[in-house]
């Protein structure tokens, strides 16, 4: 089962560039019955995996940016573990409706890009630097509130805000995405909510998935990437807010895991 799951997830996080825990949070906690706070903590460690091996399959097709992965992270970094913090006091059915909002927003968001204009030829060097900062911070703090990578922000930031293209943007945020799913697991691991044991099963199915989905994605054009990328997050979202979840938070339980 965990092999099953590590390989639907890495394909489908590298084929849209999320890294998998918009897939894999839903599979831990509906086939495994894993809280959403364990099921969150255990998708960070996994995304690490997830990450690395979508980056180099990106990278070899040349399409990373690595100077926005770079501008991306960094920030990141700095609010990524606040979000875990604040984690540890949501209860479990306000964590889950915020998780299912959000990939419903970023997927109407995604839906408008033929009607947006980005800004990207009027503007300076500086100001698309202070774009993938701001993005970076904002990530940050959701990758350790939600249990993701943070892949959708970044995604949806460069897309739309910056004009890049989604196989550039994707590429992007998957090396983005390994430093700041390592900071918030070691924080979720902290608090008890990460389960390594699975990773046995987890990651050669990451590993292998991951690799044929980042090829997968170059076959697609643009357009159709992105499309297949907001029906990923739609279809999730709307299977989370109709999920019913305990309203146990981790703070009531002592940090163990349910």
């Amino acid at each position: 089962m965990n092999f099953g799951i590590g390989i639907l997830a890495g394909a489908l996080g590298a084929l849209v560039g999320l890294g998998g825990g918009v897939v894999m949070i839903p599979m831990l906690t509906g086939w495994l019955g894993f809280s959403q706070h364990r099921a969150q903590g255990t998708s960070l460690l996994a995304l690490m995996f997830t990450g690395l091996a979508g980056a180099a399959a990106y990278g070899a097709n040349r399409s990373v940016d690595w100077t926005a992965a770079v501008l991306l992270a960094l920030p990141a970094l700095l609010t990524a573990w606040v979000g875990a913090r604040s984690c540890n006091r949501l209860p479990e059915r306000s964590l889950r409706r915020l998780f299912s909002a959000f990939l419903i927003a970023i997927s109407a968001l995604m839906l408008l890009k033929p009607f947006l204009h980005p800004v990207t030829g009027a503007v300076s060097v500086g100001f698309k630097a202070g774009v993938l900062a701001a993005t970076g911070l904002i990530t940050g703090f959701l990758s350790g509130l939600l249990g993701i990578g943070g892949g959708a922000v970044m995604i949806a930031a460069m897309v739309l805000i910056l004009g890049y293209g989604q196989h550039p943007a994707q590429g992007s945020a998957l090396v983005a995405m390994v430093p700041v799913a390592a900071v918030g697991a070691w924080c979720y691991r902290g608090f008890g909510r990460a389960d390594a044991g699975v990773l046995k099963g987890l990651v050669p199915g990451i590993l292998l998935g991951a690799a044929g989905g980042a090829q997968l994605a170059h076959l697609f054009p643009d357009a159709g990437l992105r499309i297949v990328f907001v029906a990923v997050l739609a279809g999730t979202g709307l299977h989370g807010l109709r999920a019913k979840a305990g309203e146990s938070s981790c703070q009531a339980s002592g940090g163990r895991p349910e």
